[in-house]
Formats: C-alpha cells, structure tokens, sequence
C-alpha cells in the first residue's frame, strides 16, 4: 500500500499544518489531530479531511432550536441524539458538514457519484496528465461471479487463476499507460517528448486507460446524506473497494468528528434491521410461541431469508 502523494500535496500538507487560526468557532480536537493528513485506502488511494462545519453538538442545537447547550447534561445529547437517529429524523444531521478530499479508483468513483447529494470537483484529465497508477486486487479478492448475486461476488479463484488475472490486470494497465504516453507525447511538465510529431490533446488521449487507474476529488455533503451514503456502501453486501472507502470515513473519520452521532448511527442503522409490517407480524407471532412458516405469511423468500438472517435465525 503506497498511498503516493505527489511532491505538491506533501508540500501543501504540510504547509496547512503548520499553519493555525484563532476561531470562535467550535472544533473538535480530534479531528483536528488528523486535518489535512491522507488516510490510506486500497494500494494507492486515501481520504483526507479537508474541512468540517458542527459536532455533536450543533445536532442537538438544531434540534432544540436554542443558541447554546444550556445546562443540559452530555448525556442527555446522548439521548436525543440517539431518539432523533432512532426515528430517522434528519434535518439535525444536516446542521454538519465535512469536505473531503478522495482518490480513488475510476469504477469505485462512478459507484460513488450516483450519491447525488454531495458537492464534487474532480480532477480534470482534459487539462492534466494522469499518473501511472492503478489498482490491482489483493489476491483474496480474486473471486468468481457469484450464483446468487449477479452484482456480487462468488467462490475465491484458484492460485493458477489467480496469478493469471493479476498478470492481465498490471499487463493491460502498463500496456494502456504506455500508448496514453505515446499518443500524448508529453512529458509531466508540458515538454514534447518527440519534436517531430504533434501529440495527441489530452481529452482524446485518455479514452483508453482502464477503470483501474486513480482519479480524485473533493467531495463536500452534510452529515444526514454522508450517512446515507454510508449505510448504503458499508454494508457487507457492498463491493469490497468502495465498503473499505466506507469504513476508514466512519472509523476514522465520522468517530473522531461526531462520536455521539456515529456510536448513534452504527447501532440503528449499521446494527440494526428494518422491518415490514408483514414481517413484524411474523416476529411478534415467534415470539407468542407460534411456529411460523414462510407459505402462507404473504412474505417473499428472499424477504423472508433477510429477516432471518437478520433476526439471527438464518
């Protein structure tokens, strides 16, 4: 796992974190520990907190629609805080906000950007050169389409398959790279690199690199739609590369800005499961001591496996 960062954006770091500002505005220290740093993801990729507006409690701010704490106690934020996940309210939620700054493999950015509720401005390949990087699975990634799923994945790959795939994988991406370089015929710092022929512009010369190679963003939401998102892509039928995306923002992000919200929000909606009225039926029958079957409870089968699952009983 790499994680490069470029000389400018090393520079840039550092440079922002030497800096400080006299606020009276709330922080929270322990996101400030991490502002600006890049927190690895896959084998090139990272997250970095660029920006942030509220806490935990600016969400009971709103919520009581007051201009301070007052005297209530931190544990009755708790309790509201937990009351306003618990009944899916969300306008509080809303009162915070984050800026990101993401690379990150191309297919796991066009899984991300059907979120359509975040601010986005990615880096432009029509004006700038793209590095030479690309992601290549960890080898316990290598499985075959699933059976069941027909957007997920199977049975692990054989080691013969295996070490086939990731030859290809590295194989075409250097191979794409290459005629990317050739059709460009520039070098990083704008020079021809034959002066006797016109490269290619930059727009056109893209076209053939694969959905591996890293792009990047800064991507700006509020608290309610991040955990949308996020209830979405950390759930463990997402797909691998954009889940672990999922879990350093909530682990090591999310925890360190709004704990009260994120303890909240991984016991209710991470934790927890939905039911429909037919299946609270059900459930409130187990519980009276009725053997239950799926015929006849007007439940799918597919439903009825995810409640199942879900109740612990799958």
């Amino acid at each position: 796992m790499t994680n490069s960062l470029t000389p400018d954006q090393k520079a840039e770091i550092e440079e922002l974190r030497s800096e400080s500002h006299e606020t009276l505005r709330p922080t929270v220290v322990n996101l400030e520990k991490i502002l600006y740093e890049a927190l690895p993801v896959l084998d090139h990729g990272f997250i970095r907190v660029i920006d942030y507006m509220g806490n935990d409690s600016a969400i009971v701010q709103a919520a009581r629609t007051s201009y301070g704490r007052g005297t209530r106690r931190s544990r009755d934020d708790e309790g509201l805080i937990n009351y306003l996940m618990r009944n899916w309210h969300t306008s509080p939620f809303e009162m915070c906000e984050i800026k990101l700054h993401v690379k990150l493999p191309i297919f796991v950015a066009r899984q991300w950007i059907r979120h359509r509720t975040a601010n986005v401005n990615e880096y432009s390949a029509r004006y700038s050169i793209l590095d030479n990087e690309f992601y290549v699975p960890e080898r316990d990634q290598l499985r075959s389409q699933s059976k069941t799923n027909r957007q997920g994945r199977g049975e692990l790959l054989g080691e013969t398959e295996s070490n086939h795939v990731l030859e290809l994988l590295r194989e075409d991406a250097l191979r794409a790279y290459a005629h990317y370089e050739e059709m460009l015929n520039e070098s990083p710092d704008g020079r021809a690199v034959d002066d006797n022929r016109d490269g290619l512009a930059r727009e056109l010369a893209r076209m053939n690199l694969p959905l591996s190679f890293y792009t990047q963003w800064y991507w700006k939401t509020d608290l309610h739609n991040l955990m949308h998102f996020l209830r979405l892509r950390a759930d463990t039928h997402a797909q691998h590369e954009i889940k672990v995306y999922a879990d350093v923002i909530i682990e090591e992000v999310m925890q360190r800005w709004v704990p009260i919200a994120t303890e909240a929000f991984k016991n209710y909606r991470l934790g927890g499961i939905q039911l429909s009225e037919k299946q609270l039926v059900v459930v409130q029958r187990m519980l009276a001591g009725e053997q239950v079957a799926r015929e006849g409870s007007g439940i799918s089968a597919a439903e009825w496996r995810e409640m199942m699952n879900g109740l612990g009983r799958g």
